[in-house]
């Protein structure tokens, strides 16, 4: 397989657009409501599915009507899912997403089995082998903060395996664990809140370099709409994003990811990778979900720049 992605798998239920919650028993009409696959892990699988990348995803989910649902969608996208445990008695992960006119995102939000996905869980043949590992929501995978998971992901780096790191929760006291994962990642792909809040520095290049010197051979710090900050030994480069009506931010995160690797299996280099992470996560702000705007693209579909 190309890619294993390994983590969150969350359930998103996604409403728009939503300007208040109604009271008491009212209705209100909206115009698009998409139940999708979500998660660092999920999400990004689907992403580079649908890019046309083989790809196989690990986690875990409960064996309740909404784990039944969360895998038929990614096996429909074309997801690898033999690898995402059913855990009895436990609840899939789910989030409830009313999006607001301006693309912003609340949400309500149930951790449910990602906390009890483990090292047992997770076939290190599958890891070892693939060229790309995309571990996505380390912070909330609390099972895989495990020394015998450590040194899979060694194993794997060492049979020439790259490792990509990204993150689900902007919780601070989940952070100090996530950052045990950065002496076995190639490329770490944190928000700005979560680069500061790992670090302690008072701007995102300070906390890029200081992320950087703890393993990684590049640091690619999203930044929301002012873009992307990639920093690696020779340099730190902004990458600006791209002008598009915003529908939904909800995955853009998951989509730069999956466009960042589409990239890299590419053959470009991690700046013309992050460029392509950003035309992908562009396509999915302009609809509704973690996978919009990406049926019948690959990766040729995005200009080479």
């Amino acid at each position: 397989m190309s890619v294993v992605t390994v983590g969150a798998h969350i359930v998103d239920v996604l409403a728009r657009p939503v300007e208040s919650i109604p009271a008491g028993q009212d209705t209100h009409l909206l115009e698009q409501i998409r139940v999708t696959a979500a998660g660092a892990a999920a999400a990004t699988a689907v992403d580079l599915a649908k890019l046309g990348v083989p790809v196989a995803s690990v986690g875990a989910v409960g064996d309740d009507e909404l784990g039944d649902l969360l895998v038929m969608i990614m096996g429909r996208h074309g997801v690898d899912v033999r690898g995402v445990v059913r855990k009895p008695g436990e609840q899939t992960a789910a989030s409830v997403l009313p999006i607001r006119p301006d693309g912003g995102r609340p949400s309500f939000h149930v951790p449910g089995a990602n906390l009890g996905l483990s090292t047992a869980d997770v076939d290190p043949a599958a890891i070892i082998g693939a060229r790309v590992v995309h571990l996505g929501g380390m912070d909330v995978t609390w099972g895989l903060h495990d020394p015998a998971f450590h040194e899979t992901l060694r194993a794997a780096r060492t049979g020439g395996t790259v490792v990509t790191l990204d993150l689900l929760s902007n919780m601070p006291e989940l952070m100090p664990a996530a950052r045990a994962f950065l002496p076995f990642t190639d490329h770490f792909l944190p928000n700005e809140e979560q680069a500061l809040m790992m670090t302690g520095a008072s701007g995102v290049e300070e906390a890029a370099a200081a992320l950087l010197a703890e393993g990684p051979t590049s640091v690619i710090v999203t930044l929301g709409g002012e873009g992307s900050l990639v920093a690696t030994a020779e340099g730190v480069t902004r990458v600006p994003a791209l002008d598009v009506p915003v529908v939904d931010t909800t995955g853009c995160g998951d989509a730069y990811c999956a466009g960042f690797i589409a990239g890299l299996l590419d053959g470009r280099d991690v700046l013309a990778a992050a460029r392509l992470g950003t035309a992908v996560a562009a396509r999915v702000a302009g609809g509704l979900g973690s996978d919009a705007g990406l049926d019948g693209l690959t990766i040729g579909s995005f200009e080479r720049i």
